[in-house]
């Protein structure tokens, strides 16, 4: 379960957690684009932060957050609150950020993404990497999938949050390359928007088939 006790690193600590310690499937997190995310889902909990508490909302760089890594080798979540595989994000921005994984092999960097057209540009990404997509529905499973067909990294996931709608009529064939694929619900946790468990059962049915791991968030535990 993520934990409530945060680390930052880095400044403006009062405006962005830059730094959490432990989100399940990460050890660590960091952001080093700040400012409000362009893609404007209107279940992000970051887009809520910044509203909430009047943060900048001007997008930028904060390059404080690319130094003072822990020396022991950890999983590290990059961008948990902005889109950085977006236009908005600058090429300069990119080059420092994608040199992370060569500047520190120890770890492990983690990229996510809604723009999952965008990660070609990038492939072959460096062994340290796992690279991900989100989506909401089916619909936009399916379309994550055939993208991330074309990518080349060691780890690749599917992220089923939060998990919106699904149809479980429609079937999708989770490919045997795929390393992972992460289920959860929206948060905070209400039952007005928690997920179908038919939809939930559907996807894992799928994805033993095709012999991929499922990690079950644990917010999901109150479809049990």
């Amino acid at each position: 379960a993520p934990s409530r006790k945060y680390m930052c690193i880095g400044g403006e600590s009062r405006e962005m957690i830059n730094v959490k310690k432990t989100i399940g499937w990460a050890d660590y997190t960091i952001n080093p684009v700040k400012g409000l995310c362009p893609v404007a889902c209107d279940y992000c909990y970051a887009r809520r932060m910044y509203k909430r508490f009047r943060w900048n909302e001007e997008i930028r760089f904060d390059g404080n957050t690319l130094v003072d890594f822990p020396s022991k080798p950890s999983r590290i979540f990059v961008g948990s609150t902005m889109e950085l595989f977006g236009d908005w994000v600058k090429p300069q921005w990119t080059e420092q950020i994608m040199a992370l994984p060569h500047n520190f092999p120890q770890h492990t960097f983690i990229f996510l993404t809604k723009q999952p057209q965008n990660l070609i540009e990038f492939s072959p990404f460096p062994d340290n990497c796992w690279v991900g997509v989100s989506a909401t529905d089916t619909a936009m499973a399916d379309s994550a999938l055939r993208h991330l067909f074309e990518v080349k990294a060691n780890v690749k996931f599917l992220s089923i949050e939060p998990l919106l709608s699904w149809q479980p009529l429609f079937p999708i064939k989770f490919p045997s390359h795929l390393n992972w694929v992460i289920i959860g619900q929206q948060t905070p946790v209400k039952k007005a928007t928690m997920p179908n468990i038919e939809g939930v059962e559907g996807i894992v049915r799928a994805c033993d088939k095709a012999g991929v791991p499922v990690f079950l968030k644990e917010n999901l535990s109150y479809l049990w």
